[in-house]
C-alpha cells in the first residue's frame, strides 16, 4: 500500500494533472498518510472527458470514502465540467 504523496504522484504521471486528495467534509489528506492502494490505471482518460466525469467514474471507484481535486496548471481547482484536454493544456501554458 502506498502514501498519498505517491498516489499523487501516480496520477500525475498516467493523468498529466495535479489532484489533492481530500476527505468528505473538505479536509486535505496528509500527503504521508499510508495504506492507500496505489492508482492502477496505466493509460490516461480521454481529453474529452470531464472532471466530474473523471472523479465519479475513475476516483471514487478507486478511493472509496476520498474526494479529490483536481488542480489546473495554475494551482486552481478545476470546475466539474471543465475537460480534462484543458486541464492538461493549462499546465503547457503555465511553462511557457
Amino acid at each position: 500500500m502506498a502514501q498519498v504523496k505517491n498516489v499523487e504522484k501516480k496520477i500525475w504521471d498516467v493523468q498529466d494533472f495535479d489532484v489533492n486528495f481530500k476527505y468528505p467534509d473538505g479536509g486535505n489528506v496528509r500527503g504521508d498518510k499510508k495504506d492507500m492502494p496505489q492508482y492502477p490505471r496505466k493509460n490516461a482518460s480521454k481529453n474529452d472527458m470531464t472532471v466530474r466525469e473523471w472523479k465519479d467514474g475513475h476516483f471514487k471507484k478507486i478511493y472509496p470514502g476520498y474526494e479529490c481535486d483536481v488542480l489546473l496548471g495554475d494551482g486552481t481547482v478545476a470546475h466539474g465540467s471543465t475537460k480534462l484536454g484543458t486541464v492538461r493544456d493549462s499546465y503547457k501554458e503555465s511553462d511557457e
